[in-house]
């Protein structure tokens, strides 16, 4: 048996952030022990970034103290937590776009370069943890869940003695999770202690012994997940039970709305994964899911329909009636599609603008936003509109996008295609890191457009989510596509075992 030292790792006590009128974290009791997986839970803007930040040195506490072995610190720069032992996997990525993976990883540790010896302490780190990794590749060809091993293998790299981990798993196949579990269980034999960030609450039933949720920026609760419920502690972190999503009546046999025939596409970047006689089709009336691992051609797929990039070597794309291989984003829109891309920030919106700037982004194509001259009125009355219909939160009336937690933002953005009533919808990862309720609303909103009419195509790595929303699913696997199967007729041993077949990229002929 395990010996459970008597000092904790790190331990805070009334921990305390404020940013102006808006207090984040109200004198927050934390523990975490070595030789600990312990979880620290709530809902999108509970105070869970703020917290850890504070952990990482990113954030000066305004009230409390932070103890590493029985001892207060300072924590005043990150560097100052990594000196200490203190490791961070960010939900939202610290890359630079226009480095390699290699490059990447050197920036972010001690005294490294970017030669032969680092890469082969990569590889070894790699393997060890079941993080599959091209060294070569420029971050901006990578999908999230690319990038998100990047972020894992450059903590594990500086053998930290406690490691923050902010949603690891959600850009993560259940198979790539399972081999992280794994790693995680053998750290803390090791005696690491960790900190678990995670929406998905059956799996930190899986992994953790103790708990620390949040709600509102104080301490609501603490428990041991292994005699918990996950919808006993999803009561904890939103104070209501989390309504499951109701399927509806089965997908209807509507008007084919979204007709892919034979797609083969070769991408723009160097390193992006062409896609080869891709054939699809979603009917009104139905949800389609495509489930793969990250970097098997989802952002190419993802590109060539919505008309974003991709040159289209052969094959079509029907909107309805209408070919639209060769339109653009605005055209297609036009002929009544929506997109909701994975980047939440940058892609989908722009960071700095308020929300109801950022309406038009989408908007311009096809909707009354004033005619030549944007009526800022108008703007902002069909963001509130959208505020108050998904529950979007934030720390004013319109704020801008990159204020709001992830799951709030992710929220605004489906509302906003969900608001222009499309004929069809294709949504890619569309609820990486939300919370359980964020999650559930936006799934149930694409499950009623569905059955309102709408064809909807959902791109997704998490298979509980395809399964719980899915009339039919699909497994695109090095840029080709098995034909999909109605979901009731498999299971998510089946879906993952295709979504890890092995295909062999090259260039399209």
């Amino acid at each position: 048996m395990t010996t459970v030292p008597a000092v904790p790792l790190i331990r805070c006590v009334g921990l305390t952030k404020r940013f102006g009128a808006l207090v984040a974290n109200d004198a927050v009791n934390l523990t975490v022990r070595q030789g600990e997986i312990h979880a620290l839970l709530g809902e999108n803007g509970a105070g869970k970034s703020t917290l850890v930040k504070m952990l990482y040195g990113l954030l000066k506490p305004d009230g409390g103290t932070i103890e590493w072995l029985g001892q207060p610190v300072d924590l005043d720069a990150p560097e100052a937590a990594r000196r200490l032992g203190i490791g961070m996997v960010f939900q939202h990525f610290s890359l630079f776009e226009e480095m390699t993976v290699l490059e990447n990883i050197a920036l972010g540790t001690a005294e490294a370069r970017a030669d032969a010896t680092l890469a082969a302490r990569v590889t070894e780190v790699a393997r060890t943890y079941g993080l599959e990794l091209d060294l070569a590749r420029p971050v901006w060809t990578l999908s999230a869940g690319e990038r998100q091993r990047i972020e894992i293998a450059r903590c594990l790299l500086q053998e930290p003695k406690l490691i923050v981990l902010d949603e690891p798993t959600s850009v993560l196949t259940p198979q790539e999770s399972e081999n992280l579990f794994a790693s995680l269980d053998k750290l803390r034999d090791r005696g690491a202690g960790i900190l678990f960030i995670s929406h998905k609450l059956e799996e930190v039933r899986r992994l953790c012994t103790a708990a620390t949720i949040l709600r509102g920026g104080k301490v609501v609760a603490e428990a041991d997940p292994r005699q918990e419920t996950a919808a006993s502690l999803a009561r904890l972190m939103v104070g209501e039970g989390v309504k499951d999503v109701r399927p509806g009546a089965g997908a209807t046999s509507g008007t084919p709305m979204l007709v892919v025939d034979r797609l083969t596409v070769q991408p723009e970047i160097s390193h992006g994964i062409p896609l080869r006689d891709v054939s699809l089709s979603v009917n009104a009336g139905e949800v389609v899911a495509i489930a793969g691992v990250a970097g098997n051609g989802q952002s190419e797929l993802f590109a060539a329909l919505s008309g974003e990039g991709g040159r289209i070597v052969r094959g079509t794309i029907h909107l309805g009636e209408t070919d639209v291989t060769r339109m653009d984003i605005g055209a297609r829109r036009k002929r009544g599609a929506a997109f909701v891309p994975e980047g939440r920030l940058g892609h989908a919106t722009l960071p700095q603008r308020s929300l109801s700037d950022n309406i038009t982004l989408s908007w311009h194509a096809t909707e009354d936003v004033g005619g030549w001259f944007l009526s800022l009125e108008r703007l902002k009355q069909a963001a509130g509109a959208i505020i108050r219909r998904f529950d979007v939160r934030g720390p004013n009336s319109d704020p801008r996008a990159a204020q709001l937690s992830g799951g709030n933002l992710q929220k605004y953005i489906v509302g906003r295609e969900i608001e222009r009533k499309p004929k069809l919808i294709i949504v890619d990862q569309p609820t990486w890191g939300v919370d359980a309720r964020a999650a559930a609303l936006i799934r149930q909103t694409l499950v009623d457009i569905a059955r309102d009419g709408a064809a909807v195509l959902v791109i997704t790595q998490d298979l509980d989510e395809a399964f719980e929303i899915s009339d039919r699913i699909a497994v695109i696997c090095g840029g080709t596509m098995h034909a999909p199967v109605a979901s009731r007729s498999t299971d998510r041993e089946a879906i993952g075992l295709l979504m890890t077949a092995t295909h062999r990229a090259g260039e399209v002929a």
